[in-house]
């Protein structure tokens, strides 16, 4: 799942990216309302998480403009400003949810990830392919019964795998959902996790390698 944090404080956007990326979240910064317009015209977001004072304008001014344009992406507004007619005014202008500063990050964390599942065409709780039980909203995967300890990111990919199982994911694909701009698209770092995620979930192996084109699971991965 990836995510634009709208932070104009340099200190507090770093944190929340590295919380959010310690959750399993790609995470890109913008940090006024001209940047993220830009970033939201060339990527595809599963949240945005929104400040209201930036150097350009109020946040929700991007909200209300986007909703007026039919765009449905969660937004979560994360501002210093708790007053109830500016938590009204947040939900009026099209936010999903409002989280004041302070905040703990592990609540933002879950509030992002909740907001994520409520997208036009949300992934399944569970993803089960023979022996391999994926359990999204507690970010555990055992195969046989056995658990299996993943880093974010390699729970990322097999998670974008496996909601697509039947159908080739290519590189561009997965380092677009996957990771963030702060990602060497030329790099083999995609390659390197999906050996790592061979090694951890071990044999028979399901992730299979499409040459020239990317990676899969099958529908069936254990299928003659």
């Amino acid at each position: 799942m990836r995510v634009l944090v709208i932070e104009d404080d340099a200190g507090l956007g770093n944190e929340v990216a590295a919380g959010l990326r310690s959750a399993g979240f790609a995470v890109d910064l913008a940090p006024n309302l001209a940047d993220a317009d830009f970033k939201i015209s060339v990527n595809v977001y599963d949240v945005l998480v929104v400040d209201r004072g930036l150097p350009d304008g109020d946040g929700l001014q991007l909200v209300s403009a986007h909703r007026s344009r039919g765009q449905r992406v969660p937004v979560l507004m994360l501002t210093a400003r708790d007053a109830l007619a500016d938590r009204i005014a947040g939900f009026d202008s099209g936010a999903d949810d409002y989280l004041v500063k302070p905040f703990a990050l592990p609540e933002l964390a879950a509030r992002v990830r909740a907001l994520s599942r409520r997208r036009e065409h949300p992934a399944p709780a569970r993803i089960l392919l023979g022996d391999i039980d994926i359990d999204l909203p507690r970010r555990r995967v055992q195969r046989a019964g056995i658990l299996r300890s993943l880093t974010p990111k390699e729970f990322a990919v097999l998670e974008l795998l496996a909601t697509r199982a039947g159908n080739v994911v290519s590189r561009s694909e997965l380092i677009e959902c996957c990771w963030d701009e702060m990602a060497e698209p030329a790099s083999n770092v995609v390659d390197a996790v999906i050996a790592q995620l061979r090694r951890k979930l071990g044999a028979p192996p399901v992730i299979e390698t499409v040459r020239g084109t990317g990676f899969m699971i099958g529908s069936d991965p254990f299928a003659p």
